[in-house]
């Protein structure tokens, strides 16, 4: 069962579990290249915390933050024997260009290609891989409305929206087995939006494009391990929520997932390798006792 690890490196001072810990280019890189021998396929690099009311920044201070860090990496992973992909988490297209410049093979494009209306003639120029990602608003107005955003059944209308954003990609000149989708979760959902989500992931995986899954520490997973609310450190930050990134990736592996993009590389992995040899129909490794 082919799967693929995506290992965030935010290079942010805001974002919402790991902001300002890997500001300066150095321990982005190092905690990168960390990522990678955890287990990582792809490295995703941003410069822009999307998070819920998160402010913007400007295209010169992306570019400050991750371009040497995306040139960081891709001369220390140069001579891996196992090749590990650079991803730019962006929405402007000046920054995926120079991304791409120093390395980058994939633009993750939380807008789906609407920010910026230049950039799916780059990624198509350039020959990269992109990945659409549903999202209703912008990262500062998505969980805005009394009672929250508002779906009348959710995944018809995610399902809608990327088929559509695939269509546009295509006319656009981006290769069709180039594209990856994500649902966005929590991206402009509620929980229960984000569980529906997850439980009818094969309605999306029907699409035929790689399913990217980005539930890694995010607030829902936290108020839903209502059985943990008395253990030390259970109402605290993102690092707390690991079991339950660690249950949602499996789930939604089973449902047909292929790509995890998650801050917790080692343990995610070492769940999905278990997970997959579970689904498999062949046999797990010789010298396996017990």
């Amino acid at each position: 069962m082919g799967y693929r690890l995506m290992g965030i490196v935010n290079v942010t001072p805001d974002s919402f579990s790991d902001g300002g810990l890997f500001l300066d280019p150095p321990s982005a890189i190092a905690h990168g290249l960390e990522l990678a021998e955890q287990g990582a396929h792809i490295l995703d690099i941003g410069g822009e915390s999307t998070r819920p009311g998160a402010a913007p920044v400007d295209e010169q201070e992306e570019m400050h933050r991750v371009i040497p860090v995306i040139a960081g990496l891709t001369e220390a992973l140069s001579s891996k024997p196992a090749p590990v992909r650079i991803s730019i988490d962006t929405s402007k297209a000046a920054v995926a260009a120079e991304a791409l410049g120093a390395g980058a093979t994939l633009v993750n494009d939380v807008t789906a290609l609407r920010a910026d209306p230049s950039m799916a003639g780059l990624v198509a120029a350039a020959g990269a891989d992109c990945c659409l990602m549903h999202m209703r608003g912008t990262p500062r107005t998505m969980q805005r409305g009394e009672g929250g955003p508002w779906y009348k059944d959710v995944v018809d209308e995610v399902k809608r929206f990327l088929e559509e954003r695939l269509s546009f990609a295509v006319s656009e000149g981006i290769a069709e087995e180039r594209i990856l989708l994500d649902p966005g979760i929590g991206f402009g959902k509620t929980p229960a939006h984000n569980l529906t989500l997850l439980r009818r992931l094969d309605e999306l995986v029907a699409l035929g494009k790689p399913i990217v899954i980005g539930t890694s520490r995010k607030s829902f997973l936290g108020a839903l391990a209502t059985t943990a609310t008395h253990a030390p450190g259970a109402e605290g930050g993102g690092s707390d929520r690991l079991s339950g990134t660690i249950a949602t990736n499996v789930l939604a592996l089973e449902r047909g997932a292929t790509v995890f993009r998650v801050h917790d590389v080692a343990p995610v992995a070492a769940a999905l390798q278990v997970a997959a040899a579970t689904l498999s129909t062949t046999c797990p490794p010789t010298g396996m006792t017990s």
